[in-house]
């Protein structure tokens, strides 16, 4: 019996009963439709980065050899290995998809766990499919319990939302039960860490959080699996994992369990256009605009009205981001992203070279970008940009992006994510034909049996 002073039914055993009875047979068609357009992108993404340093030496450091795939690599690895392996490639260079409500990205922790535990485990494709739907669902509603306090308190909710969604995930895709779903939950809950100090100097951690999240959920879920207990009142406790990672106990716990299995937020998951921090993206469209009407030497300066939970990752201190101490640390810079779309035309991986982020032109103009707060600008609800130029001749000029493209206000097409794969394959060093037949491979990967070998090497 639980004590006086705890619920009768904590919110893990309310989840847990949520997902131990859906039936991936009723998944409505969008998510499912979401779940495939996923999978392609995140194995694109883990091609496109398996040459980088920071994949190597992620590769490297594993020391337990398996039988799971680490996807661009023929070395196989653990379960919990190829989940960290992949997780960090996929999310290494900022181009994997994010929800909105978050901002969390769910792909690059859900899909490498699962995939990794259903290859080790024998689980078909149709187990796969499930347990990424709940695994994403779960990510990415508890992102909504306390919007933007994880943020605040120094954490990266992609690194602590995703420990608890994997768990979900693989425990859903090898069909825990209500029990031992709860325990794995409970026990994910002190697995689930990352904090965001990568943002001083660029350093790659951001990079492993993804992985990271993805191995712990996998060895939450076995842990539960296996009986061992974690507690029921993870969530909501009074030492739980909000009051660790959000300083609070007092979240809308509802936006969790309200409806899950019944009404789905995966299904509003937004692919990137650019590869790099989301909500640069709409000041990116705006940048691109001006760009072809403007030259730089044209504008005195540029002014961004901004959500104010943006501030302290993408703009401050504001002379570190006009100019970024590596390609890395311009990912999270909105004066360098603007000042990149606007000289060049576009962003895309190239612009986030070392030598990419010291052209004089780039960084003249960002150093010309500042920003104003806006109390009205709806993030994270919504992601808009708007940039206010000051001309030579006193004039002004506007430009507003009210969504960010490719979410779910303006979403990618099926056909616009499958070339972004045959992108990313190619700057991954695959042929053409290799990419073709991968993608022909991923389509049809949620039937039938699962077999990732043909995504090695």
């Amino acid at each position: 019996m639980p004590s006086p002073e705890l619920p009768q039914s904590a919110i893990a055993e309310q989840l847990a009963e949520k997902i131990a009875a859906l039936d991936v047979a009723r998944l409505p068609q969008a998510v499912r439709r979401k779940c495939e357009e996923l999978l392609i992108d995140v194995v694109g993404l883990a091609v496109t980065a398996r040459n980088e340093n920071y994949v190597q030496s992620a590769l490297a450091a594993c020391d337990d050899d398996g039988p799971c795939t680490a996807i661009g690599h023929t070395r196989t690895l653990s379960a919990a290995a190829a989940a960290l392996v992949n997780g960090t490639a996929i999310h290494g260079e900022d181009f994997d998809d994010t929800f909105e409500g978050g901002p969390v990205h769910a792909g690059a922790v859900i899909v490498p766990a699962v995939l990794a535990a259903c290859e080790r485990h024998k689980r078909d494709g149709k187990a796969a499919l499930h347990g990424i739907a709940v695994g994403v669902e779960t990510m990415c509603r508890l992102s909504l319990v306390a919007p933007t306090l994880t943020h605040k308190a120094g954490f990266h909710p992609t690194a602590v939302f995703g420990a608890m969604g994997a768990a979900a995930g693989v425990g859903a895709a090898l069909q825990l039960s209500p029990r031992q779903l709860v325990d794995a939950l409970g026990n994910a809950g002190s697995m689930a860490g990352g904090i965001i100090e990568y943002l001083a100097e660029g350093a790659w951690t951001k990079r492993l959080h993804a992985g990271w999240a993805a191995q712990a959920g996998i060895r939450a879920a076995l842990l539960g699996r296996a009986g061992f207990l974690g507690p029921r009142t993870v969530f909501e406790g009074a030492h739980g994992f909000f009051h660790a990672f959000a300083h609070t106990t007092a979240g809308d716990y509802a936006a969790l369990t309200g409806g899950f299995g019944a009404q789905w937020v995966t299904q509003t998951l937004a692919f990137k256009p650019y590869p790099c921090g989301t909500m640069t993206h709409p000041y990116i469209d705006c940048a691109r605009r001006l760009g072809r009407c403007l030259g730089a030497d044209d504008v005195v300066e540029m002014v961004c009205d901004v959500g104010e939970g943006t501030v302290h990752r993408l703009w401050e201190p504001l002379a570190a981001k006009q100019r970024p101490a590596n390609g890395y640390a311009g990912k999270f810079s909105t004066p360098y992203c603007i000042a990149a779309g606007f000289v060049r035309g576009n962003v895309a991986l190239s612009d986030f070279s070392d030598a990419a982020v010291r052209e004089p032109a780039v960084l003249a103009l960002a150093a010309k970008v500042r920003y104003r707060i806006d109390p009205k600008n709806p993030y994270p609800k919504n992601f808009t940009g708007h940039i206010r130029a000051t001309l030579r001749d006193g004039s002004l000029v506007e430009e507003r992006q009210p969504h960010m493209r490719g979410g779910a206000q303006e979403p990618l097409t099926r056909a616009d994510i499958e070339e972004k794969f045959l992108l990313n394959a190619k700057h991954g060093g695959w042929s053409v034909a290799r990419a073709g037949s991968a993608l022909k491979l991923i389509a049809g990967m949620f039937e039938g049996p699962l077999d990732l070998s043909p995504l090695r090497g």
